[in-house]
């Protein structure tokens, strides 16, 4: 018996070294976070199990709710698809104002969610901010003005913001989220995240071809954080929190180094992913004042030529009774804009199997957009 638990703790002993020798380490950061906080996989209620940075409001203004406010039924149909996907909240504005509000799994108006790839959208938004500020001089500056490593790059001296917004960055990165290894899990879990973006070489030259690539979300941010001379967080809250008004603080996700995870991890309550959809959907108009530049606004909601689904890390979909507009994040996180109806849509929830066209877009978006609209 003795020498079986000795070969056996000899055995685990070298998968370990073995793990940790590969570059797989984070698998057991993973597992120490998820075991002492929750759930193993990634979740919508993951604010705890990472260091952040504050993303401060001020002058909180609350939503005006609709006459209507809550007083009409859902539809079956909706009803059974947010069951389905185990949804944590939907909110519905309509003219700038409150028209339904439901909370599920002990969540409710002060709850801060996980945004995930929302923050990409996020960004980009951000991207419009810097430019603004002179920080940038266009979505068309070359990356390697900022970080001049990609000057002697093949492909990477040539590639621009506009490519790490569009998913046209040609990077040799794979989009993976089943299993452990891949590059994905890595980012999430990863202590050094800018190690980890640099260290992804170039597949082909940016700007020929469109694909989704969470990487050139962390290079956008990164770049953004080299720029401006500001962590995210506060930039986010210097040009979005504060001015709008958003009713509660935020926080963004940190690695080990204090780099926000550009990619994901924006943890807000449902109201204020609302204001944010309201004000983009007014194309940087707020209260009277252009925040963002209306020109950038109409570049970030517009198809790419290489996927009329895909904006400036925005989702679109012209081919419907009503257009919208749409930031999408894991596990089904939504925030819609439907300018015809003057309407956004938000939606939070936990649920990785989501149905999709053959665009990528998830037909929970349509479902939505169609029977949320006939609420007005």
């Amino acid at each position: 018996m003795r020498k079986l638990l000795t070969a056996g703790i000899a055995g685990i002993s070298a998968f370990v070294a073995v793990v940790f020798l590969s570059g797989y380490g984070y698998i057991f950061k993973a597992l120490a976070i998820n075991l002492k906080k929750g759930p193993f996989t990634p979740s919508i209620d993951d604010e705890e199990k990472f260091p952040s940075r504050i993303i401060r409001n001020r002058h909180p203004k609350r939503w005006k709710k609709h006459i209507s406010y809550n007083k009409k039924e859902l539809s079956a149909r909706v009803l059974e698809e947010l069951k389905k996907t185990r949804a944590s909240s939907l909110l519905v504005l309509h003219d700038g104002k409150l028209l339904h509000e439901e909370y599920w799994k002990d969540h409710d108006v002060s709850s801060l969610m996980n945004s995930f790839s929302m923050a990409k959208g996020v960004l980009s938004v951000l991207t419009g901010c810097a430019i603004d500020d002179g920080y940038i001089e266009s979505e068309n500056q070359l990356i390697s003005t900022v970080f001049p490593q990609y000057q002697n790059s093949r492909f990477g001296k040539y590639l621009t913001f506009k490519h790490l917004m569009t998913m046209q960055a040609g990077l040799d990165w794979e989009e993976e989220y089943h299993h452990p290894f891949a590059e994905n899990s890595r980012q999430y879990f990863v202590d050094d995240l800018a190690s980890q973006a640099f260290g992804i070489d170039f597949k082909e030259m940016p700007g020929e071809k469109y694909e989704y690539q969470s990487v050139a979300a962390q290079l956008l941010g990164l770049a953004l954080r080299e720029a401006t001379g500001k962590d995210l967080a506060a930039y986010l809250s210097e040009k979005i929190w504060q001015p709008l008004g958003m009713e509660s603080h935020a926080k963004w996700s940190v690695d080990e180094k204090g780099v926000e995870k550009a990619f994901c991890c924006i943890h807000a309550v449902t109201r204020d992913f609302a204001k944010l959809g309201q004000f983009i959907m007014q194309k940087g108009e707020w209260e009277g004042k252009q925040l963002i530049s209306k020109e950038y606004c109409e570049k970030l909601l517009s198809p790419t030529k290489e996927n009329d689904a895909f904006c400036y890390t925005i989702w679109a979909d012209d081919e419907n009774d009503y257009r919208c507009r749409f930031f999408y994040g894991f596990l089904g996180q939504f925030i819609i804009m439907i300018p015809e109806k003057k309407m956004v849509i938000v939606k939070t929830g936990f649920y990785n199997r989501l149905d999709v066209d053959k665009k990528k877009r998830p037909l929970q978006v349509k479902l939505l957009v169609e029977e949320l609209t006939k609420l007005v």
